[in-house]
């Protein structure tokens, strides 16, 4: 039987190796959020702001709508992340 063959039950571990991996766990779906996210926001952005043909640089007008989609959606972010840390703690 190959390694890449062996099934783990999470109920076959220790306490403290189930809470690693559960943390490893949380962390790669809390990636693979942002992912998502990144995505989303990328395409979203793209289709308001970008409205010529594809060329070799974009017009000022897409530069600064992009610029300003990419700013919002970043002070989008950091607002839900701190009320979030803010009901954590509450």
């Amino acid at each position: 039987m190959s390694a890449s063959n062996v099934q783990i039950r999470p109920s076959d571990l220790d306490d403290a190796s189930q809470r690693e991996l559960a943390t490893f766990l949380e962390q790669e779906q809390a990636k693979a959020r942002l992912q998502t996210s990144t995505h989303t926001f990328t395409e979203m952005c793209w289709d308001k702001c970008v409205t010529g043909s594809i060329g070799g640089r974009f017009s000022r007008s897409e530069e600064s709508c992009l610029v300003n989609c990419v700013d919002r959606f970043l002070d989008t972010s950091l607002f839900i992340v701190k009320k979030l840390e803010q009901q954590r703690g509450a």
